[in-house]
């Protein structure tokens, strides 16, 4: 496959691609095997330039052994680009690989999930791009097209995002609204304002004291120090080049996030996906008034998304003003706050230190609840997304009358937390909710069900936004189903509920 207009074009947008048999087999870009092993190449270049500077007898063995590790390499990435094809055709985008081993894969364009476009450094330089393709029930990604050229990566992946809303693979990327974007000024500002700077500011004060009542300790000192201001300048680095750029768009397939400084990433957070929403306040943020906010997604992405930190590829805002933050919530998400209600004064006793941030309540199809001890973090769940209903009594709240009700969702200790509330409220809270839980996910798959007609009369409800036209506003999650029930007084104290 070459960068120019072509065939590459026609297998995404021909008349094969549109569902039919005839959809041909392409290949990769003909570039494929020298970024592939570019990598190991220019790792070989590094080590055996040091190698030469610190030692003239082995440098020349080793610089051939580390020459013959770059060419098998190429070696093999060439036969991985050789055995390697993709068509997209009979509603499907089909992959085989594998040279001994045969791997064919047929992802079906109706279970695609999100469709995310990856830059890294060095295809970046050659004009290249990796198209990464998610599908239902999946934690990562089940189709990698590594790499294609970028027009080819953005036209394919608007081609298999109309398929998977049943319209013709033609039909352009609908345009996206900017909404805003994160300065890199603020987004360096609150990477030194972090729990690991003050770590390394706290052993600097500790080591001047030491260094003055002994000289022997002078060398374990400046050790500990400097192994920890490494790790922090390394976290630091990292958090800005990957959150760089960091700007967000709304459009009718969800919230377009782009980001990164040496890689770049394009992703797309599918609103029909979230499962919670997080805004994260740090002690040290509070005084400028920051935030972060998080969206929680199913089948969360990981280190697929070209980063290691699983949380940003989380990050609906990485830093931003609460009053942004809460624009978004609503603008994007149609989440509106309410105010949350307080456990009784006696549970002090038993949190002393996290009291004055905790908080819960219920709102329409909503349930939220903030805690935290030095750092604020109020966490919203749609009732349609719990799984679980607990309630909870430990022998301290026995002693107090307390006990607490946990609603959980799917993901890593994704829960909403009515925490030491008073054990009668407790139990009355867990009766409705559980309740309300069970209608909120029946009127979810009703709605789900029912077939809706968008704006060209594709069924969907989705084919105005493909036709190119600005978002009409957002269809999340967040703001379906039923407002809650009223208590239930009928069930007897059940713990755990579903």
């Amino acid at each position: 496959m070459s960068a120019q207009p072509g065939p590459e074009v026609a297998a995404a947008h021909g008349p094969g691609a549109s569902g039919g048999p005839s959809a041909a087999w392409q290949r990769l870009h003909p570039l494929t095997p020298v970024v592939a092993a570019g990598r190991t190449a220019l790792l070989a270049g590094v080590v055996a330039l040091e190698d030469r500077a610190q030692s003239q007898g082995s440098s020349l063995v080793l610089m051939g052994v580390l020459g013959g590790v770059a060419v098998l390499n190429l070696v093999i990435s060439a036969v991985r680009y050789l055995v390697t094809r993709w068509s997209v055709g009979t509603g499907a985008l089909r992959i085989e690989t594998g040279l001994f081993t045969r791997d064919a894969r047929q992802l079906p364009l109706a279970r695609i999930q999100a469709v995310d476009v990856v830059r890294p450094f060095l295809a970046r330089a050659f004009g290249l791009a990796e198209l990464r393709v998610r599908l239902a029930g999946s934690s990562r990604s089940e189709g990698r097209l590594a790499y294609l050229s970028e027009r080819v990566a953005l036209e394919l992946r608007a081609s298999l995002l109309a398929g998977h809303h049943g319209l013709d693979l033609s039909t352009p990327e609908p345009v996206e609204s900017p909404v805003t974007a994160v300065p890199l000024g603020r987004l360096i500002g609150s990477t030194v304002l972090s729990g690991a700077m003050f770590l390394v500011v706290a052993l600097a004060l500790v080591g001047t004291f030491l260094l003055s009542r002994s000289a022997a300790a002078r060398g374990a000192y400046f050790g500990t120090v400097a192994v920890y201001l490494f790790g922090f300048l390394r976290r630091a680095w990292q958090r800005v080049a990957e959150q760089y750029g960091f700007t967000i768009g709304l459009a009718p397939d969800g919230i377009r996030v782009r980001r990164g400084l040496l890689s770049t990433v394009s992703e797309t957070v599918p609103l029909a996906r979230v499962q919670a929403v997080r805004k994260v306040q740090p002690m040290a943020w509070r005084p400028f008034g920051w935030c972060r906010l998080e969206v929680d997604v199913a089948g969360s992405p990981g280190k697929e998304q070209g980063t290691r930190s699983s949380k940003v590829t989380k990050s609906l805002l990485p830093v931003g003003p609460g009053l942004l933050a809460d624009s978004l919530l609503v603008s994007l998400l149609g989440l509106h706050q309410f105010e949350l209600g307080r456990p009784p004064g006696r549970a002090r006793l038993k949190a002393p230190f996290s009291y004055h941030f905790l908080a819960a309540g219920a709102q329409g199809a909503l349930v939220a609840s903030s805690v935290g001890r030095l750092r604020k973090v109020t966490t919203w769940v749609p009732l349609e997304k719990v799984q679980s209903v607990r309630h909870v009594q430990g022998p301290v709240q026995r002693a107090l009358r307390l006990s607490t009700v946990h609603l959980d969702a799917a993901g890593r200790r994704l829960r909403v937390q009515f925490r030491d509330r008073d054990e009668a409220e407790a139990r009355q809270l867990f009766e409705a909710l559980v309740v309300a839980c069970r209608q909120a996910r029946r009127s979810a798959s009703i709605a789900a069900a029912r077939p809706a007609v968008g704006g060209d009369g594709a069924p969907g409800g989705t084919g105005a936004g493909r036709t190119g036209g600005a978002p009409a506003g957002p269809a999340s999650p967040l703001t379906t189903g039923q407002p809650a029930p009223p208590v239930a007084h009928d069930a007897g104290p059940a713990h755990d509920r579903t």
